[in-house]
């Protein structure tokens, strides 16, 4: 087990949730985000920063045993006519914090890139990690030049990193943001009786993965690092499903309806995405646990019970 992991990006659903599993299991977790202080992390060592300059990330490494990148700022929508703005708040940090680990080496660093924003949408069978990417978004492509800068890290210096592409991450916890998960906005819409915009006709094919698998793989990544290079392990129920049939799922598992308005699709938003998870079963020995309904309604069940 890591004993001192560095956590940048603590701040979000994924980061929250990492942050609380790893103390579970008696890690010392250094959690960093723009706050600095995440309430639900009482079990962590919290840091306020934006990771700006190599020496912000520098001064936390002492006693680092393993770093996972989080940070990110934007979505394929939110990305849209704003090529910038990716350079600005999602390259530079990382690239930041890749100049600190030029001197620690032995970190191995684990980044999550992202499945659904940087595969063809044209593919013929499920993406895989070894087909190249073709981003629509610049989003996507800013993952895709993150992922790029972190394997030559690893060939001039060595390093060891892990690059996990989820598809969609869903379940309890995730807040309810604009533009940042279908399965949230979803079920906060049918539980106040609103309308669901939808982009598009529902038909586009989506993958869900809910979050206590993506962080079991996470955790299986860290325990099991490559040897002095780079992989990419897609992160994915291997189950694409179409909008229109989550909204379903979500009518099941909530006992609601959901009132929808579909709106002409957008450019950035790929049509189909089917993602292959056989390397992260061979090299990790993982499988997805939770299917989607049972997710949802675990999902719904905490939505109802915790929010007022």
């Amino acid at each position: 087990m890591r004993s001192h992991v560095l956590v940048i990006g603590s701040g979000g659903f994924i980061g929250r949730s990492l942050c609380r599993a790893l103390s579970h299991q008696g890690a010392h977790v250094k959690a960093v985000s723009r706050s600095g202080h995440v309430p639900s992390l009482t079990h962590t060592e919290q840091f306020a920063s934006e990771c700006s300059h190599p020496g912000d990330v520098a001064a936390l490494l002492g006693d680092v045993d393993a770093l996972v990148y989080l940070a990110a700022a934007s979505t394929p929508g939110s990305s849209a006519g704003k090529p910038l703005a990716e350079l600005n708040t999602n390259l530079a940090p990382l690239l930041a914090t890749l100049e600190a680990l030029q001197t620690h080496p032995s970190i191995p660093l684990v980044y999550f890139s992202s499945a659904g924003a940087i595969y063809d949408e044209q593919a013929v069978v499920a993406s895989s990690e070894t087909d190249l990417p073709r981003p629509r978004s610049y989003h996507g492509a800013a993952k895709v030049a993150a992922e790029q800068f972190i394997g030559a890290w690893t060939r001039q210096f060595a390093g060891s990193a892990t690059i996990i592409r989820p598809s969609n991450i869903y379940g309890p916890g995730q807040a309810e943001v604009a533009g940042f998960g279908i399965v949230p906005t979803m079920l906060g819409c049918i539980r106040r009786g609103e309308t669901l915009r939808v982009w598009g006709d529902g038909s586009a094919l989506r993958d869900y993965l809910y979050i206590d698998d993506l962080v079991n793989l996470t955790l299986a990544a860290l325990e099991a690092p490559p040897d002095g290079n780079v992989r990419t392990i897609n992160a994915a129920s291997g189950e694409s499903i179409r909008l229109n049939e989550l909204f379903t799922l979500a009518e099941i598992a909530s006992g609601e309806t959901l009132h929808r308005d579909y709106v002409q699709g957008r450019t950035v938003d790929a049509n189909k995405v089917t993602i292959n998870i056989d390397y992260a079963r061979q090299v990790l020995g993982w499988q997805p646990e939770v299917s989607l309904d049972e997710g949802l309604k675990r999902t719904w069940h905490w939505l109802h019970t915790t929010r007022p």
